[in-house]
């Protein structure tokens, strides 16, 4: 038997929710529950809310989702600041 297609949605993010989940309102005005993909956690990608995020659903169970994409937000430039320090190095 086939796998099902996913839906993939735009929305942004409304509230974060405890266990790692987000309240996701969708462009079409619905509302969901929604988790982060493995490979966004595997890469420590954070979100917050306000984010414009695109979430895959299945067919069967439109109430929840998982979030495979963050947009850039506009202001936010790469990384966290400036160059790292190397705490107790020696050569």
């Amino acid at each position: 038997m086939a796998k099902e297609e996913l839906l993939t949605m735009e929305g942004y993010i409304e509230e974060i929710l405890p266990d790692g989940r987000f309240a996701v309102l969708l462009d079409n005005e619905h509302k969901i529950i929604a988790y982060t993909a493995g490979k966004m956690r595997k890469f420590r990608i954070r979100s917050v809310v306000g984010d414009r995020v695109h979430v895959e659903m299945t067919p069967y169970d439109l109430s929840k989702g998982r979030i495979v994409f963050r947009e850039r937000t506009p202001g936010q430039g790469m990384g966290g600041g400036g160059p790292r320090k190397r705490g107790n190095f020696k050569r």
